[in-house]
């Protein structure tokens, strides 16, 4: 399977170091770059990719804004002349950060932590819109556990893995939240904060800016609120 990525970078260098980089290696696809932010962003929006490489500083809109306004974002891999925005991007699910000028045996590091991750990331293994719809997900080194779509309440994030918790368990596997939640069924589940994916038929209450699944309540971001309340709230009367 061809692992597809996008660039983004207002300097064309920089651009043609990475595509000349990534020529080598041959599961890799470059499906578009980008030297404007807001077209990059509109292309992302209606097309799905596997791996964004992402300049920090650009005009208009900078890297960290930009990813903020990605719903679902997909790897992110952080490209930049300065390192002193590293932490700060550290919150954004970033995979890595890479200095320039990137050199191949730094960019190896950064393909090795691509494939890695896409390669331990669960897999839905029935058709999102059949009730008994569900997914695999690793738990141990050996063991993957099946969890049914109809059952997930909430999905937390922990930094580099995630807590599952369903109505029969709770679970953590390794995992970001950005990707496990671009694997769900988009009608049914909504991220409402940095470190939260919920089910939206489980929220049994709105109040402020929290929603209530089973007792505990849980914090909408503020980046989210708006999307998120139109959303759940749009049947209301």
């Amino acid at each position: 399977m061809k692992i597809k990525y996008v660039i983004i970078d207002d300097e064309p260098l920089a651009i043609n170091v990475i595509k000349n980089l990534l020529q080598h290696i041959d599961n890799f696809e470059l499906v578009d770059t980008f030297s404007n932010s807001i077209e990059g962003l509109h292309f992302l929006k209606n097309n799905p990719v596997d791996v964004l490489f992402l300049d920090i500083n650009m005009p208009v809109l900078d890297g960290i804004n930009f990813v903020k306004s990605l719903e679902n974002p997909p790897l992110l891999i952080i490209t930049s002349a300065y390192d002193q925005f590293a932490i700060e991007t550290y919150e954004l699910d970033v995979l890595d950060y890479l200095v320039k000028p990137i050199e191949f045996p730094r960019l190896m590091k950064a393909i090795n932590k691509i494939t890695k991750r896409l390669d331990t990331a669960p897999k839905l293994t029935a058709e999102n819109n059949k009730e008994n719809a569900f997914i695999f997900v690793k738990i141990d080194k050996k063991k993957m556990k099946k969890i049914f779509l109809n059952e997930i309440l909430v999905i937390e994030s922990l930094k580099d893995y995630l807590k599952i918790n369903t109505t029969s368990g709770k679970y953590i596997i390794h995992s970001t939240l950005s990707d496990f939640t671009n694997l769900l069924p988009e009608r049914d589940f909504i991220r409402i904060h940095r470190s939260y994916t919920i089910a939206i038929d489980k929220i049994d209450a709105v109040e402020g800016n929290s929603i209530e699944i089973e007792g505990l309540r849980y914090v909408i971001g503020r980046s989210y609120i708006d999307e998120v309340k139109q959303r759940i709230l749009s049947d209301s009367i």
